[in-house]
């Protein structure tokens, strides 16, 4: 028989990690500190409780969270389960009763005959494990954790700059080019395809079309664009967040709308200097250029550099689609600042996120690098199926990368660790079809038709562990 097995974090991956495990014959402790010792973020001691919104986000498969969840039915998620329960009017976002789904997955979790809920803090890694404590991993577990690690493998302040798909960036806007033409790697302005699995990853900069180390598309700004930019984005409104969101501001980090109010010049000297980069276009340097670097070895997703920031997302959408060659992107990610706690998954973890020198301790949900509650329900399943795999002597699986999860995964192992930022679903993730279609609905109903076929098959190939009777 398998060894018991602890899962650490009763939050959406933990109790999706238990109930995987324990469906599959595994005799599983779910250890979670609260009520004995809460959070700032937590009021009760349900698992499964929703701190933030209600929702789970859209469910149509047009909407990569749409895709997501599908996927994590296809597999069968019980937190999914659970939330279709739950379901309170929301138009097509999935939003529940909030009380309610945390009361039922309690109730599924302490009902389990192999599952075991377990009160009190856990203060090192246990083996064989799930970790799945979130972003306010308690001190002590998250001191552990960087010590087994390394120093900078746990980051504790989130500061996170929007991601446009490349495809929505003007590109007769825009030049390529790095400070100073620092760049030793030329590549065309084109999406790269992706590593095949099992691929070893090549550095940013190496190879003949690789992203080059410092390459990047620059937005340039004339002095009334930039005068106009400012104003706009001083008198946006701006997120309070919650009270485990406060933290003090970093200087290397700073929300990009505090550093233009503390003077009308300060972004030109800051992010948007235009200093050493000249439009190739033109022979001239722009009063002030918004750089953006590649986010993802394919070239598909690409950051705004020192865009983090708290401003409401509608204000996101309206004033950074003022830069020059934004006019008509296509957000990928928004941009936030908040307390989070985040192993940096492509430096520290395996591929399947376990510590690389023992397999049998995984890691799930938003202590991964991603974001949101489906992102952390599906990294859950995913660790609690291989877990059960690794117990009985298999090798772990990850879904393709033409589907969401997949995806994601190869997020987390593929991603520049030197600036590794946590990640949510969007379709820049995926693999491209393998035929050009302009039209945007059309080819997303195509990539979520192909991601759910080539899940199903991806479950029968490799064996699905075989459910407990």
């Amino acid at each position: 028989m398998p060894p018991l097995v602890h899962v650490v974090g009763g939050g959406l991956a933990g109790c999706e990690a238990a109930w995987q495990l324990a469906e599959r014959g595994v005799e599983v402790v779910l250890r979670e500190m609260r009520p004995a010792r809460m959070t700032a973020a937590h009021t009760s001691d349900r698992l499964a409780e929703l701190v933030c919104s209600n929702t789970f986000k859209s469910t149509e498969l047009t909407n990569a969270h749409g895709v997501l969840k599908a996927e994590l039915r296809v597999l069968g998620s019980l937190i999914l389960e659970c939330a279709d329960r739950a379901r309170v009017p929301a138009g097509t976002a999935l939003a529940v009763d909030r009380q309610q789904f945390a009361e039922l997955v309690t109730s599924r979790m302490r009902g389990h005959p192999k599952i075991r809920v377990e009160v009190g803090e856990v203060t090192e890694l246990l083996s064989p494990a799930v970790i799945a404590t979130g972003p306010l991993t308690s001190d002590t577990l998250a001191g552990a954790i960087r010590r087994r690690l390394g120093v900078d493998s746990l980051a504790f302040y989130d500061a996170i700059a929007p991601i446009v798909d490349f495809e929505s960036i003007d590109q007769s806007t825009v030049f390529r080019a790095s400070r100073y033409g620092k760049e030793t790697h030329p590549t065309p302005l084109t999406p790269l395809p992706s590593l095949r699995e099992g691929d070893s990853p090549l550095p940013l900069g190496s190879g003949a079309g690789g992203v080059g180390e410092g390459a990047y598309l620059n937005c340039p700004m004339t002095r009334e664009r930039y005068e106009a930019f400012v104003d706009a984005l001083i008198h946006a409104d701006r997120h309070q967040g919650h009270t485990f969101d406060e933290a003090p501001y970093f200087a290397g980090c700073l929300p990009v709308e505090e550093m233009a109010a503390r003077g009308r010049d300060a972004l030109r000297f800051g992010p948007l200097k235009p200093v050493g980069l000249t439009d190739p276009r033109t022979g001239r340097r722009a009063h002030a250029v918004v750089q953006l670097r590649a986010e993802d070895r394919a070239g598909r997703m690409w950051n705004l550099v020192g865009f983090q920031t708290r401003l409401r997302i509608p204000e996101q959408k309206r004033v950074f689609t003022l830069i020059p060659g934004l006019g008509e992107a296509d957000f990928l990610r928004y941009g936030s600042i908040h307390r989070n706690s985040y192993v940096n998954a492509p430096a520290a973890l395996s591929r399947h996120l376990s510590l690389r020198d023992n397999p049998a301790i995984l890691f799930a949900g938003q202590i991964t690098g991603v974001e949101g509650y489906t992102e952390s329900t599906a990294t859950g399943l995913i660790a609690g199926v291989n877990l059960a795999r690794i117990l009985r002597g298999l090798e772990p699986v990850l879904p393709p990368p033409t589907t969401m999860i997949g995806a994601l995964y190869r997020y987390l192992r593929e991603a520049d660790s030197a600036n590794f930022q946590p990640m949510n679903a969007n379709f820049g993730l995926v693999d491209p079809l393998a035929a050009e279609v302009r039209d945007k609905h059309k080819k997303r109903e195509l990539i979520a038709e192909r991601a759910l076929s080539d899940l199903s098959g991806w479950a029968r190939d490799v064996a699905w562990v075989a459910r407990a009777a």
